[in-house]
């Protein structure tokens, strides 16, 4: 692997997404995508129902309508699918089957609050889709976790080793921040899942359209209620609170290869992914393995952040009404699945070693902090004179060559009294006790610190958030299927 992989190559089983090639008719980008076509039928099949329970359409003329629609579902699965999943694509496609009646379908409602349904359709089929990869990446976090509750590492600021704390506290603190977005992404499903149809154009229409019963058809949970926000401004903010969620993750997702690949510049790092298909060796230098898998996560992750960013994009400064942000697929959910899949096989290929990890802390001088903590506790030294010990003698060592823990007590006597004009209040074993790592990490007292019981009750409680995600999966996807019951009972009897 000399050169880098293409952004869109193919890593460890992650499936690229096809770049696009030659020119495309802008309204397809409008027209398709997701699941559309399939969503369009679905809300075909709805509309009859709710017309022919309503007395809108007459009965023997919904019941031809209703069969006509089969029978076009049925060509559709007979042949290639069909791209489009505009209305008056379709309606052609119904009359030949079923005559000038099928145009009685349309009662009612427009293209407008059609594509509005298949927008949010789509958004919520990804959204699912999406906060099951993220979940799922989540939980294999928190397992990799549980097991280095004690395993002491380096944490850096500004690119410097800053304090040490354990590879369970940081794995946990990614956990955390991609269990917000998770949340983020229940919390916009809840606002998403909810019906425009029947707002027609933008007022409703005189026919007594039941958009109740249209939402328990196609599994709204309720309605977005103002028919002019529902297909004017309720579209763009609702594709906007899910790219938001994604885009932040795609950041934090990027922040994680980031830290690992910053490893592969060591000659021997501590913390690197497993050798195998997530590595690559170099095709000239036989002693390199690429972190192929980590590039890729980086580089995708870019992109992800692109694709969302033109979500944004798409829908700024344009007037309510307008052609620019009614896309079909407004968060189209291929490359964020691609990514959190990828994140989950860097995480299962995780690799660290903890005797290295903690040599890394010991030939640096991130304890020192505890030092000016220790002289403040122990003989109450304000904590700038004892800070200003901590980095001289930080400097002293330094200069000299030598490790933290090989500085004798008596040069660190010398240096505090140079200093303060006073004798240093730690004895030889409280000096040697509070510049090791073990002391300053297992000694941590604050919520939130590295300490293994502190660590372990935080990982506890994520645990049952990630349970918590699952089980409201679950709830969503068995309502979803329950109205989907439902449509195929009211819509078959409706065709016999």
């Amino acid at each position: 692997m000399g050169d880098p992989p293409p952004p869109d190559s193919k890593v460890s089983g992650a499936t690229p997404v096809a770049p696009h090639t030659g020119a495309m008719d802008i309204n397809e980008v409008f027209r398709g995508g997701g699941r559309s076509v399939e969503f369009l039928d679905e809300i075909n099949r709805a509309s009859i129902v709710m017309l022919d329970e309503t007395g809108i359409v007459p009965r023997p003329v919904a019941a031809a309508i209703a069969r006509g629609i089969a029978k076009v579902m049925a060509q559709e699965r007979g042949t290639a699918p069909q791209r489009s999943a505009d209305y008056l694509d379709y309606e052609p496609r119904l009359a030949a089957v079923a005559g000038p009646d099928a145009s009685r379908l349309h009662t009612g409602r427009s293209r407008q609050d059609i594509a509005s349904a298949i927008a949010r359709m789509n958004l919520r089929d990804g959204l699912l889709q999406e906060t099951e990869a993220l979940v799922i990446a989540r939980d294999k976090l928190l397992a990799v976790a549980g097991r280095h509750t004690e395993t002491i590492i380096p944490a850096y600021t500004h690119g410097v080793q800053a304090q040490p704390t354990t590879f369970a506290h940081y794995l946990h603190a990614f956990a955390a921040a991609l269990g917000r977005q998770a949340e983020r992404l229940q919390q916009a499903y809840g606002r998403i899942n909810r019906n425009p149809l029947g707002a027609a154009a933008l007022a409703t229409s005189s026919f007594p359209l039941d958009r109740a019963r249209l939402a328990v058809l196609l599994g709204f949970e309720g309605l977005v209620e103002n028919a002019y926000d529902a297909n004017h401004l309720a579209p763009v903010d609702s594709a906007l609170e899910v790219a938001g969620a994604l885009a932040i993750a795609a950041v934090q997702m990027g922040q994680f290869a980031q830290d690992i690949h910053a490893q592969y510049a060591e000659p021997v790092p501590w913390f690197v992914l497993a050798a195998g298909e997530l590595t690559g060796v170099s095709s000239i230098m036989p002693q390199k393995r690429n972190p192929a898998a980590l590039e890729q996560l980086r580089a995708q992750a870019s992109l992800m952040v692109g694709d969302l960013h033109t979500v944004l994009l798409v829908a700024h400064n344009n007037r309510t009404g307008m052609f620019d942000y009614r896309l079909y697929n407004p968060v189209p959910c291929e490359r964020p699945l691609q990514v959190f899949k990828l994140f989950q096989q860097v995480v299962d290929g995780i690799v660290v070693n903890p005797a290295r990890a903690l040599e890394e802390v010991n030939a640096d001088y991130s304890t020192t902090t505890e030092i000016a903590d220790a002289l403040a506790q122990r003989a109450d030294v304000p904590f700038r004179i004892g800070h200003h010990f901590a980095s001289q003698l930080t400097d002293y060592g330094r200069g000299r060559g030598i490790r933290l823990q090989e500085i004798p007590h008596a040069e660190a006597a010398r240096l505090y009294r140079e200093q303060t004009q006073q004798a240093f209040p730690l004895d030889a074993a409280a000096f040697a006790e509070v510049i090791s790592a073990e002391y300053m990490v297992y000694g941590r007292k604050g919520v939130g610190g590295p300490q293994p019981a502190e660590v372990s009750r935080m990982l506890a409680a994520e645990r049952a958030k990630v349970a918590a995600e699952f089980t409201w999966l679950k709830a969503r996807t068995d309502h979803l299927s329950r109205a989907a019951a439902a449509l195929d009972q009211a819509f078959n009897a409706l065709a016999r």
